[in-house]
C-alpha cells in the first residue's frame, strides 16, 4: 500500500502545498531533485529535503517490492479472460447500444462518455446507476453505484422516474418464482439507496474524493459502478499552468484505472466539448487535450444529426466503431425504435441543452 503524502509525518502547510501541486503519495516523489520539488511547489530549501528523506525513502522501498512481488502475482491470460466472463457488464436499456458495447459496459474498466449539452451524458449517467442495481436473474449485476456530482446535475426526481421505469420493466418481464421473489427488493425505494451521492465543488475536491473512494470501496464491496458527471467541469479554470493540469489529470486517470482494476468496478467519466481550430476550420472535440484521450479505456461519443441522437462508439479495445441512434423519453435512456410510452423528457435532458455554456466550451 502507497503512503500518502496526507498520511506524512509533514507539518500541514507542506502537506497543503505539495497536494496542491499534484503530489499524492511517496511514489510521485520519485527521481525528482529538491531544487525541482522547490520550485514545483513552493517549499523553502529545508523543507524539501525533509519531505524526500521522509517520503523518498518510502518511494524507493515501494518500487523495490513492486519489482519483488509482480512475478508472483502475475497472472495467464485464461485467468483474465475467466475474471471478465464473471464481472458482467452494466446495461444501458438501448438494446442497440449495449450490442456495439458487446453486452454493456464491462466492469473493471473506465469508460469515457463525451457529447456537447442537452445530449444526454447525465441522462445515461442516471440510468446506469439505476441499472446496476437490476437483479442478476434479469440480467443486471444486483450492485450499487458511486455518484460523483461535479456540476450540480444529479436530479433525484429523475431517478425517480428512472427507477420506476425500471421496476415495471422488470415486474412485466416476471415469469418464474425466482424473479416475482427478486422483485419484492426491487422497488424505488430500495433503488435510490443504493446509489451514494457525493458532491465536489472544485478539482481539489474531485482529487480528494478519487483518492478517498478505494477506502469506501472497501467498506462497500457491494458497489459495482462509480460515476463521475463531470471530469471537465472541475478542471475549467486551471489554464493558466497546463502542465499541472496535466500532471493532475494523469494521476487521476491512473487511480481511476487502478479503483476500476482492483474493486472490480466500471468507472464512467464525463467530459465536455471544446472548438478546436485547424486550418481555417473548427470542429468539435472531447475536451481536457489529446493525452487525456488516452486516459480511459474506452470512449462513447454523443452527438446530434439534426434532431436524431447519435451515440458512437470510437474507442475500444475489444468492439469495432459503430453507431447508433437512442432517445431520452421521460422514463430514462432507450431505442430510438421504441415508441416512447412516456413523451419524450424535457425537463432535465432540455434544462442542460440550455443551460449556459462554460468559457471552455465556447471557445
Amino acid at each position: 500500500m502507497q503512503r500518502t503524502v496526507a498520511s506524512s509525518p509533514l507539518a500541514p502547510s507542506v502537506k497543503v502545498k505539495l497536494i496542491q501541486s499534484g503530489f499524492r503519495t511517496a511514489a510521485d516523489l520519485l527521481d525528482i531533485q529538491p531544487l525541482q520539488l522547490r520550485k514545483e511547489t513552493g517549499v523553502s530549501e529545508d523543507e524539501a529535503v525533509e519531505v524526500l528523506q521522509t517520503l523518498g525513502v518510502d518511494a524507493q522501498s515501494e518500487q523495490q517490492r513492486a519489482q519483488t512481488q509482480s512475478f508472483s502475482e502475475s497472472v495467464t491470460a485464461l485467468d483474465l479472460l475467466q475474471q471478465e466472463q464473471n464481472q458482467g457488464r452494466v446495461v444501458t436499456f438501448c438494446s442497440e447500444l449495449d450490442t456495439a458495447l458487446g453486452g454493456g459496459l464491462p466492469v473493471g474498466t473506465t469508460t469515457e462518455i463525451c457529447g456537447a449539452p442537452g445530449i444526454g451524458k447525465t441522462q445515461l449517467c442516471l440510468q446506469l446507476a439505476v441499472d446496476v442495481q437490476i437483479p442478476v436473474c434479469f440480467g443486471g449485476l444486483g450492485r450499487k453505484a458511486v455518484f460523483v456530482d461535479t456540476e450540480g446535475t444529479f436530479v433525484v426526481q429523475r431517478v425517480v422516474d428512472m427507477a420506476e421505469a425500471a421496476v415495471q420493466h422488470c415486474t412485466l418481464l416476471a415469469e418464474d418464482e425466482e424473479q416475482r421473489k427478486a422483485l419484492e427488493d426491487f422497488t424505488m425505494e430500495k433503488i435510490l439507496s443504493g446509489i451514494f451521492l457525493l458532491r465536489c465543488h472544485g478539482y481539489d475536491e474531485l482529487l480528494a474524493e478519487a483518492f478517498l473512494l478505494p477506502d469506501f470501496l472497501l467498506q462497500h464491496p457491494e458497489v459495482r459502478l462509480v460515476v463521475i458527471d463531470s471530469v471537465a467541469f472541475p478542471f475549467r479554470h486551471l489554464t493558466e499552468d497546463l502542465s499541472l493540469r496535466t500532471r493532475l489529470l494523469n494521476g487521476l486517470a491512473l487511480q481511476l484505472i487502478q479503483l476500476a482494476s482492483e474493486h472490480r468496478a466500471a468507472v464512467v467519466l464525463t467530459n465536455q466539448m471544446t472548438t478546436k481550430f485547424s486550418k481555417g476550420q473548427s470542429r468539435l472535440i472531447p475536451a481536457l487535450g489529446d493525452s487525456w484521450g488516452h486516459a480511459a479505456t474506452q470512449r462513447i461519443l454523443l452527438h446530434w444529426d439534426g434532431v436524431k441522437r447519435l451515440a458512437s462508439v470510437c474507442k475500444s479495445p475489444s468492439q469495432r466503431e459503430a453507431t447508433v441512434q437512442y432517445q431520452v423519453t421521460g422514463q430514462g435512456f432507450r431505442d430510438s425504435s421504441v415508441s416512447a410510452e412516456a413523451e419524450p423528457c424535457s425537463t432535465a435532458a432540455e434544462s442542460e441543452r440550455k443551460r449556459p455554456r462554460t468559457e471552455e466550451q465556447r471557445r
